[in-house]
Protein backbone atom coordinates (compact mmCIF):
# COMPACT_ATOMS: atom_id res chain seq x y z
CA UNK A 1 0.00 0.00 0.00
CA UNK A 2 1.52 3.34 -1.04
CA UNK A 3 2.05 5.76 1.32
CA UNK A 4 -0.78 9.09 0.59
CA UNK A 5 0.76 12.63 -0.49
CA UNK A 6 2.83 14.66 2.43
CA UNK A 7 3.40 17.58 0.53
CA UNK A 8 1.32 20.00 -0.95
CA UNK A 9 1.09 23.98 -2.43
CA UNK A 10 -0.61 24.83 0.45
CA UNK A 11 1.93 22.87 3.05
CA UNK A 12 4.80 24.55 1.17
CA UNK A 13 3.71 28.29 1.17
CA UNK A 14 1.85 28.13 4.91
CA UNK A 15 5.77 26.99 5.78
CA UNK A 16 7.96 29.58 3.90
CA UNK A 17 5.21 32.14 5.49
CA UNK A 18 5.82 31.16 8.70
CA UNK A 19 9.84 30.70 7.90
CA UNK A 20 9.89 34.23 7.26
CA UNK A 21 7.99 35.26 10.08
CA UNK A 22 9.93 33.38 12.89
CA UNK A 23 13.05 35.38 11.00
CA UNK A 24 11.38 38.54 11.44
CA UNK A 25 10.67 37.78 15.22
CA UNK A 26 13.91 36.22 16.17
CA UNK A 27 16.39 38.44 14.89
CA UNK A 28 15.32 40.69 16.90
CA UNK A 29 15.24 38.22 20.27
CA UNK A 30 18.83 37.39 20.08
CA UNK A 31 19.78 41.52 20.22
CA UNK A 32 16.95 42.07 22.57
CA UNK A 33 18.79 41.95 26.15
CA UNK A 34 22.30 43.49 24.66
CA UNK A 35 19.64 46.59 22.78
CA UNK A 36 17.33 46.87 26.17
CA UNK A 37 20.76 47.62 28.34
CA UNK A 38 22.78 49.38 25.89
CA UNK A 39 20.06 52.14 25.26
CA UNK A 40 17.64 52.25 28.44
CA UNK A 41 20.64 51.19 30.54
CA UNK A 42 18.78 48.88 32.87
CA UNK A 43 19.87 45.77 34.61
CA UNK A 44 20.31 42.12 32.90
CA UNK A 45 17.14 41.54 34.80
CA UNK A 46 15.37 44.27 33.16
CA UNK A 47 16.40 43.41 30.21
CA UNK A 48 15.23 39.98 30.67
CA UNK A 49 11.93 40.89 31.29
CA UNK A 50 11.98 42.94 27.39
CA UNK A 51 12.11 39.52 26.30
CA UNK A 52 10.36 38.33 28.52
CA UNK A 53 6.93 40.14 28.51
CA UNK A 54 5.87 38.92 25.01
CA UNK A 55 5.21 35.91 26.36
CA UNK A 56 1.73 37.65 28.47
CA UNK A 57 0.53 38.45 24.83
CA UNK A 58 1.48 35.82 23.40
CA UNK A 59 -0.30 33.67 26.24
CA UNK A 60 -3.64 35.96 26.01
CA UNK A 61 -4.02 35.50 22.53
CA UNK A 62 -3.57 31.92 22.34
CA UNK A 63 -6.50 31.33 24.47
CA UNK A 64 -8.30 34.03 23.01
CA UNK A 65 -7.95 32.59 19.08
CA UNK A 66 -7.43 28.89 20.10
CA UNK A 67 -11.00 28.25 19.40
CA UNK A 68 -11.93 31.17 16.82
CA UNK A 69 -8.82 29.47 14.40
CA UNK A 70 -11.93 26.68 13.28
CA UNK A 71 -14.94 28.74 13.84
CA UNK A 72 -14.09 32.13 12.35
CA UNK A 73 -11.19 30.53 9.73
CA UNK A 74 -7.50 29.53 9.57
CA UNK A 75 -6.36 31.66 6.99
CA UNK A 76 -8.56 34.77 8.02
CA UNK A 77 -6.88 34.14 11.45
CA UNK A 78 -3.70 33.46 10.37
CA UNK A 79 -3.38 36.98 7.89
CA UNK A 80 -4.83 38.87 10.40
CA UNK A 81 -1.60 37.92 12.78
CA UNK A 82 1.04 38.21 10.04
CA UNK A 83 -0.55 41.96 9.56
CA UNK A 84 -0.46 42.78 13.31
CA UNK A 85 3.14 41.25 13.20
CA UNK A 86 4.52 43.80 10.69
CA UNK A 87 2.62 46.81 11.97
CA UNK A 88 3.61 46.00 15.23
CA UNK A 89 7.75 45.96 13.88
CA UNK A 90 7.21 49.16 12.86
CA UNK A 91 6.87 50.42 16.41
CA UNK A 92 10.51 49.24 17.33
CA UNK A 93 11.48 52.43 15.51
CA UNK A 94 10.33 55.08 17.74
CA UNK A 95 10.76 53.09 21.05
CA UNK A 96 11.64 55.73 23.66
CA UNK A 97 12.03 54.36 26.70
CA UNK A 98 12.11 50.99 28.50
CA UNK A 99 8.27 50.80 28.88
CA UNK A 100 7.06 51.96 25.49
CA UNK A 101 9.64 48.88 24.65
CA UNK A 102 7.62 46.03 27.02
CA UNK A 103 4.66 47.58 25.14
CA UNK A 104 5.83 46.50 22.27
CA UNK A 105 7.37 43.87 23.01
CA UNK A 106 3.77 42.44 24.42
CA UNK A 107 2.01 43.16 21.70
CA UNK A 108 4.68 41.54 19.37
CA UNK A 109 3.82 38.60 21.64
CA UNK A 110 -0.04 38.70 20.94
CA UNK A 111 1.26 38.41 17.11
CA UNK A 112 3.17 35.81 17.26
CA UNK A 113 0.63 33.59 19.64
CA UNK A 114 -1.73 33.89 16.61
CA UNK A 115 0.48 32.88 14.13
CA UNK A 116 2.48 30.36 15.40
CA UNK A 117 -0.70 28.65 16.32
CA UNK A 118 -2.62 28.76 13.51
CA UNK A 119 -0.03 28.11 11.07
CA UNK A 120 0.31 25.25 13.14
CA UNK A 121 -3.39 23.98 12.84
CA UNK A 122 -3.16 24.58 9.28
CA UNK A 123 -0.49 22.11 8.95
CA UNK A 124 -1.68 19.38 11.14
CA UNK A 125 -5.08 19.55 9.00
CA UNK A 126 -3.01 19.58 5.73
CA UNK A 127 -0.60 16.27 6.74
CA UNK A 128 -2.33 12.89 6.09
CA UNK A 129 -2.71 11.10 9.49
CA UNK A 130 -0.32 8.27 8.81
CA UNK A 131 2.70 10.52 8.21
CA UNK A 132 2.06 13.11 11.10
CA UNK A 133 5.23 13.04 12.89
CA UNK A 134 7.05 13.01 9.52
CA UNK A 135 5.22 15.71 8.27
CA UNK A 136 4.82 18.28 11.27
CA UNK A 137 8.89 17.52 11.20
CA UNK A 138 9.57 18.63 7.66
CA UNK A 139 6.51 21.31 8.56
CA UNK A 140 8.81 22.06 11.67
CA UNK A 141 11.75 22.97 9.61
CA UNK A 142 10.62 26.42 8.98
CA UNK A 143 10.70 27.80 12.57
CA UNK A 144 13.59 25.94 13.20
CA UNK A 145 15.54 27.42 10.46
CA UNK A 146 13.78 30.86 11.49
CA UNK A 147 15.37 29.99 14.80
CA UNK A 148 18.96 29.56 13.28
CA UNK A 149 19.07 32.14 10.35
CA UNK A 150 17.26 34.95 12.71
CA UNK A 151 19.58 35.00 15.52
CA UNK A 152 22.47 34.69 12.83
CA UNK A 153 21.32 37.90 11.25
CA UNK A 154 20.46 39.76 14.23
CA UNK A 155 23.73 39.07 15.81
CA UNK A 156 25.49 40.08 12.37
CA UNK A 157 24.08 42.81 11.47
CA UNK A 158 24.22 44.23 15.16
CA UNK A 159 28.09 43.58 14.71
CA UNK A 160 28.09 45.63 11.49
CA UNK A 161 25.44 47.67 11.21
CA UNK A 162 23.44 48.87 14.47
CA UNK A 163 20.02 48.54 15.67
CA UNK A 164 18.18 50.32 13.14
CA UNK A 165 19.20 47.92 10.48
CA UNK A 166 18.28 45.12 12.22
CA UNK A 167 14.55 46.42 12.84
CA UNK A 168 14.79 47.18 8.50
CA UNK A 169 15.52 43.39 8.28
CA UNK A 170 12.86 42.44 11.07
CA UNK A 171 10.59 44.64 9.12
CA UNK A 172 11.03 43.24 5.38
CA UNK A 173 10.37 39.55 6.78
CA UNK A 174 8.05 40.28 8.28
CA UNK A 175 6.27 41.95 4.51
CA UNK A 176 7.17 38.47 2.88
CA UNK A 177 5.75 36.81 5.56
CA UNK A 178 2.12 38.51 5.14
CA UNK A 179 2.48 38.13 1.40
CA UNK A 180 3.21 34.33 1.18
CA UNK A 181 0.27 34.23 3.82
CA UNK A 182 -1.86 35.81 1.78
CA UNK A 183 -1.57 33.46 -1.30
CA UNK A 184 -1.92 30.21 0.87
CA UNK A 185 -5.06 28.10 0.30
CA UNK A 186 -6.42 26.56 2.84
CA UNK A 187 -9.47 24.20 2.87
CA UNK A 188 -11.66 25.65 5.78
CA UNK A 189 -12.86 23.03 8.25
CA UNK A 190 -17.01 23.05 8.84
CA UNK A 191 -17.75 22.65 12.43
CA UNK A 192 -21.04 20.12 13.29
CA UNK A 193 -23.81 21.58 15.77
CA UNK A 194 -22.10 19.93 18.42
CA UNK A 195 -18.72 21.28 17.91
CA UNK A 196 -19.93 24.15 17.59
CA UNK A 197 -21.49 24.32 20.95
CA UNK A 198 -18.90 22.41 23.03
CA UNK A 199 -16.52 25.69 21.84
CA UNK A 200 -18.74 28.01 23.85
CA UNK A 201 -18.49 29.01 27.49
CA UNK A 202 -14.89 29.49 29.68
CA UNK A 203 -14.42 25.88 30.79
CA UNK A 204 -10.48 24.86 30.76
CA UNK A 205 -11.24 22.19 27.82
CA UNK A 206 -12.07 25.31 25.34
CA UNK A 207 -8.53 26.99 25.97
CA UNK A 208 -6.24 23.69 26.64
CA UNK A 209 -6.44 20.54 25.91
CA UNK A 210 -6.21 18.30 28.99
CA UNK A 211 -4.81 15.65 27.32
CA UNK A 212 -1.86 17.54 26.16
CA UNK A 213 -1.08 19.15 29.28
CA UNK A 214 1.26 16.54 31.09
CA UNK A 215 3.43 16.02 28.50
CA UNK A 216 3.45 20.30 27.73
CA UNK A 217 4.56 20.81 31.20
CA UNK A 218 7.79 18.43 30.37
CA UNK A 219 8.46 20.62 27.41
CA UNK A 220 8.05 23.88 29.55
CA UNK A 221 11.09 22.69 31.36
CA UNK A 222 13.08 22.27 28.43
CA UNK A 223 11.94 25.50 26.40
CA UNK A 224 13.61 27.45 29.89
CA UNK A 225 17.04 26.00 28.97
CA UNK A 226 16.77 26.85 25.74
CA UNK A 227 15.50 30.29 25.91
CA UNK A 228 18.13 31.67 28.17
CA UNK A 229 20.74 30.63 25.33
CA UNK A 230 18.90 32.48 22.57
CA UNK A 231 18.00 35.52 25.26
CA UNK A 232 22.19 35.95 26.84
CA UNK A 233 24.31 34.18 24.22
CA UNK A 234 25.30 37.50 22.78
CA UNK A 235 25.89 39.43 26.26
CA UNK A 236 27.54 36.00 27.45
CA UNK A 237 30.25 35.96 24.63
CA UNK A 238 30.77 39.02 24.48
CA UNK A 239 32.21 38.66 28.04
CA UNK A 240 34.03 35.55 27.25
CA UNK A 241 35.71 36.53 24.09
CA UNK A 242 33.99 34.16 21.61
CA UNK A 243 31.18 37.03 20.00
CA UNK A 244 32.73 35.55 16.70
CA UNK A 245 32.07 32.21 17.41
CA UNK A 246 28.88 33.22 18.67
CA UNK A 247 27.70 34.67 15.40
CA UNK A 248 27.75 30.99 13.53
CA UNK A 249 26.27 29.72 16.95
CA UNK A 250 22.22 29.36 15.34
CA UNK A 251 23.37 28.44 11.73
CA UNK A 252 25.07 24.92 13.40
CA UNK A 253 21.75 24.69 15.51
CA UNK A 254 19.64 24.98 12.22
CA UNK A 255 21.70 22.75 10.13
CA UNK A 256 22.00 19.67 13.17
CA UNK A 257 18.35 19.94 13.26
CA UNK A 258 17.47 20.60 9.28
CA UNK A 259 19.57 17.29 8.69
CA UNK A 260 18.27 15.13 11.64
CA UNK A 261 14.34 16.25 12.02
CA UNK A 262 12.65 14.44 9.24
CA UNK A 263 15.02 11.39 10.24
CA UNK A 264 13.32 11.92 13.69
CA UNK A 265 9.75 12.18 12.57
CA UNK A 266 9.77 8.74 10.47
CA UNK A 267 11.57 7.07 13.61
CA UNK A 268 9.02 8.74 15.82
CA UNK A 269 6.34 7.00 13.73
CA UNK A 270 7.27 3.33 13.69
CA UNK A 271 9.10 3.24 17.01
CA UNK A 272 7.22 5.82 19.43
CA UNK A 273 8.36 8.88 21.41
CA UNK A 274 10.56 7.40 24.32
CA UNK A 275 13.76 5.87 21.93
CA UNK A 276 14.25 9.08 21.08
CA UNK A 277 13.26 11.15 23.83
CA UNK A 278 15.37 10.22 26.50
CA UNK A 279 18.17 10.55 24.78
CA UNK A 280 17.73 14.01 23.71
CA UNK A 281 17.35 14.76 27.02
CA UNK A 282 20.70 13.66 27.90
CA UNK A 283 22.26 15.24 24.84
CA UNK A 284 20.47 18.39 25.60
CA UNK A 285 22.21 18.44 29.28
CA UNK A 286 25.34 17.96 27.59
CA UNK A 287 24.75 20.72 24.97
CA UNK A 288 24.48 23.70 28.46
CA UNK A 289 27.20 22.24 30.09
CA UNK A 290 29.54 22.81 27.02
CA UNK A 291 28.35 25.79 26.50
CA UNK A 292 28.63 26.58 30.59
CA UNK A 293 32.58 25.61 29.76
CA UNK A 294 33.35 26.89 26.57
CA UNK A 295 36.67 28.07 26.61
CA UNK A 296 37.30 28.18 22.44
CA UNK A 297 34.55 28.61 19.65
CA UNK A 298 35.01 25.25 18.56
CA UNK A 299 33.27 24.09 21.48
CA UNK A 300 30.67 26.59 21.50
CA UNK A 301 30.14 25.51 18.18
CA UNK A 302 30.03 21.48 18.49
CA UNK A 303 27.48 22.51 21.91
CA UNK A 304 24.82 23.88 19.10
CA UNK A 305 25.15 20.85 16.57
CA UNK A 306 23.76 18.93 19.97
CA UNK A 307 21.88 21.53 21.10
CA UNK A 308 20.01 21.37 17.47
CA UNK A 309 19.61 17.30 17.50
CA UNK A 310 18.31 17.53 20.81
CA UNK A 311 16.17 20.53 21.54
CA UNK A 312 14.72 19.84 17.90
CA UNK A 313 13.70 16.74 18.42
CA UNK A 314 12.05 17.43 21.58
CA UNK A 315 9.89 20.20 20.67
CA UNK A 316 8.54 18.27 17.32
CA UNK A 317 7.45 15.35 18.84
CA UNK A 318 6.11 16.99 21.66
CA UNK A 319 3.90 18.90 19.13
CA UNK A 320 3.37 15.75 17.19
CA UNK A 321 2.33 14.00 20.62
CA UNK A 322 -0.48 16.93 21.39
CA UNK A 323 -1.68 16.73 17.99
CA UNK A 324 -2.57 12.81 18.16
CA UNK A 325 -4.30 13.27 21.31
CA UNK A 326 -6.90 15.40 20.44
CA UNK A 327 -9.53 15.17 17.74
CA UNK A 328 -9.49 16.62 14.40
CA UNK A 329 -11.80 20.11 15.47
CA UNK A 330 -10.15 20.37 18.40
CA UNK A 331 -6.76 20.91 16.66
CA UNK A 332 -6.33 24.36 17.31
CA UNK A 333 -6.42 23.67 20.84
CA UNK A 334 -4.35 21.46 21.22
CA UNK A 335 -1.47 23.50 19.26
CA UNK A 336 -2.60 26.48 21.46
CA UNK A 337 -1.88 23.96 24.79
CA UNK A 338 1.72 23.07 22.86
CA UNK A 339 2.55 26.71 22.40
CA UNK A 340 0.89 28.50 25.97
CA UNK A 341 3.67 25.74 27.89
CA UNK A 342 6.19 26.34 25.08
CA UNK A 343 5.73 30.29 25.63
CA UNK A 344 6.07 29.59 29.44
CA UNK A 345 9.01 28.12 29.64
CA UNK A 346 10.65 31.32 26.92
CA UNK A 347 8.84 33.57 29.85
CA UNK A 348 10.47 31.45 32.64
CA UNK A 349 13.97 30.86 31.58
CA UNK A 350 15.10 34.15 30.84
CA UNK A 351 13.56 35.59 34.24
CA UNK A 352 15.42 33.15 36.05
CA UNK A 353 18.71 33.63 34.45
CA UNK A 354 18.68 37.14 34.80
CA UNK A 355 18.00 36.75 38.50
CA UNK A 356 20.93 33.88 38.65
CA UNK A 357 23.32 35.68 36.96
CA UNK A 358 24.47 38.58 39.37
CA UNK A 359 24.89 36.00 42.09
CA UNK A 360 26.44 32.84 39.89
CA UNK A 361 27.87 34.31 36.86
CA UNK A 362 27.05 33.58 33.37
CA UNK A 363 28.95 29.49 33.61
CA UNK A 364 27.73 28.27 37.06
CA UNK A 365 24.09 29.62 35.28
CA UNK A 366 24.43 27.91 32.65
CA UNK A 367 25.88 24.60 34.55
CA UNK A 368 22.57 25.12 36.84
CA UNK A 369 20.34 24.76 33.74
CA UNK A 370 22.11 21.12 32.28
CA UNK A 371 21.17 20.12 35.78
CA UNK A 372 17.88 20.94 35.44
CA UNK A 373 17.50 19.49 32.09
CA UNK A 374 18.88 16.31 33.29
CA UNK A 375 16.33 15.89 35.93
CA UNK A 376 13.93 16.20 32.84
CA UNK A 377 14.27 12.70 32.04
CA UNK A 378 12.28 11.89 35.50
CA UNK A 379 10.01 14.41 34.92
CA UNK A 380 9.11 12.99 31.24
CA UNK A 381 9.37 9.50 32.60
CA UNK A 382 6.61 10.30 34.47
CA UNK A 383 4.63 12.64 32.78
CA UNK A 384 4.31 10.52 29.91
CA UNK A 385 6.91 8.15 29.03
CA UNK A 386 5.63 5.73 31.30
CA UNK A 387 2.22 5.20 29.45
CA UNK A 388 3.76 5.97 25.84
CA UNK A 389 6.18 2.68 26.60
CA UNK A 390 2.75 0.86 27.10
CA UNK A 391 0.96 2.14 24.27
CA UNK A 392 3.97 1.40 22.20
CA UNK A 393 4.20 -2.54 23.70
CA UNK A 394 0.20 -3.00 22.79
CA UNK A 395 1.13 -1.78 19.33
CA UNK A 396 3.58 -4.12 18.80
CA UNK A 397 2.03 -7.03 19.94
CA UNK A 398 -0.94 -5.88 16.93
Amino acid sequence: MSKPKLFSRSLITVSASLLFFVVSFFVLVVVMSAYAMDKFKVSAAEAGLAISIFVVGSLASRLVFSRWIEKVGQKKVLCLGLFLNLIITLLYFIAHDILFLYGIRFLHGAAFGIVTSTAATIAANLIPKERRGEGLAYFNLSPTLGNGIGPFLGMFIYQHSGFNMVFVVSTITASLSLLLGIFTSVPEIKLTLQQTAELKGFSLRNFLEPKAIPISIFLTVIIMSYSIVVSFLTPYAIEVNLLESASFFFIGYSAAVFFTRPLIGRLFDFKGANLIIYPAILLFSVSMLMVSQSYFGYVLLLSAVLLGIACGSISSLVQTITVQLSPQHRLGIANSTYFVFYDLGVAIGPLLFGILLPLAGYRKAFALFALITFACIILYYYLHGKKASIINKEKNKV
